[in-house]
């Protein structure tokens, strides 16, 4: 990030020095301008002289000429001298402006790959939480046969676990039939038990899971049992007797309190100064969908197209003339990604 920096510096001051030669270079040449504008005035006036002074005065006549003359070339020379200057530091200047827009842009899309990193890394540890919560013999036990006692004891079991696991809101039990039976906070959330969730895409697709080592991820969103907190949800199959390749006896779902701690990722980036008034970090969804911003715009209503071709990341100058810089999750361990990406968008 340091390196990047300097670069970006080196490219101003380099943008801002073909800027002060060209100032200088300028008035030096209107000065030069001047002085053959004024010989040009004086040999004129000699030559007038000189005719008055008849044969007298045919000498220095040639020597007025003469000057006339190297006035006339040196005033040549100089508007050609004016126009290279204009049109090297124009070039000059344009290639400078260039190599700062593609080092600032690189940087913005650095930024944006350790933006959905630091998700990626937070999220594959929740994937390794909701398999192995659905190993626990109250979880199991309460799947299988749910009495009203097997469901206090699941119900407490996940409260202690919610106790240690302050990035959740929730934890779920559902039957084969979508019937939350324990969840980890009755008193908070008294109407998540007897919830039906059969009809959610994260439970159907659960209870399809091949074997233990697989689980599901449902898009993030508002969850009314949860006082339509937005949450990112995490489900995996309950399997007979905890082993990997038992039938699937109901489903867990845990609940991954998103708000807070997106919104740390996305106001704790790493901008120079000036720069964060005047950029928007954004974590987008598969869709493109904003699912988390700095400047706390357009959660779940928002989307932000990109022009990204085929690259997984890069940088570009959208139609409002603001620089984006962009990166595809690149998944962590055995996490894949969901396809989200980070992005920040910058005035220029």
């Amino acid at each position: 990030m340091t390196g990047d920096k300097t670069m970006s510096m080196a490219g101003t001051d380099l943008f801002e020095l073909s800027r002060g030669v060209l100032d200088v270079a300028s008035k030096k040449v209107s000065l030069i301008e001047d002085i053959t504008r004024r010989t040009k005035m004086l040999a004129m006036n000699a030559l007038i002289e000189a005719a008055r002074a008849g044969d007298a005065g045919r000498g220095f006549a040639v020597v007025a000429n003469e000057v006339s003359e190297i006035s006339t070339q040196v005033n040549s020379i100089t508007k050609e001298l004016r126009s290279e200057i204009v049109a090297r530091v124009d070039h000059l200047t344009t290639t400078g402006s260039a190599m700062v827009q593609e080092m600032h842009g690189k940087r913005l899309a650095d930024l944006s790959l350790n933006m959905i990193e630091i998700i990626d890394r937070n999220l594959y540890e929740r994937s390794c939480d909701v398999r192995w919560w659905a190993t626990d013999s109250a979880v199991v036990d309460c799947a299988a046969d749910p009495t009203e006692e097997a469901r206090r004891h699941a119900s407490r079991r996940l409260g202690v676990i919610l106790e240690s696991y302050t990035v959740y809101l929730d934890l779920w039990i559902a039957d084969r039939n979508g019937t939350v039976i324990a969840n980890g906070r009755p008193d908070r959330y008294p109407g998540a038990r007897g919830a039906n969730v059969s009809d959610e895409p994260w439970f159907r697709q659960a209870l399809a899971t091949r074997n233990g080592g697989e689980f599901t991820v449902g898009d993030v969103a508002r969850n009314r049992s949860l006082d339509d907190r937005v949450v990112a949800t995490y489900a995996t199959a309950i399997r007979r007797d905890g082993e990997a390749d038992g039938d699937a006896i109901g489903v867990l779902g845990i609940f991954f309190d998103w708000e807070p701690q997106a919104a740390a990722v996305v106001e704790g980036v790493r901008l120079e100064a000036g720069e964060r008034e005047k950029s928007r970090c954004l974590l987008l969804d598969a869709r493109h969908r904003v699912i988390a911003s700095s400047d706390g715009r357009g959660m779940l209503t928002e989307t932000v197209p990109l022009r990204r071709a085929a690259s997984t990341m890069g940088h570009y100058i959208d139609d409002k003339n603001r620089l984006v810089g962009y990166a595809l999750t690149p998944g962590y361990e055995t996490y894949k990604g969901l396809g989200w990406y980070g992005v920040i968008v910058q005035e220029r």
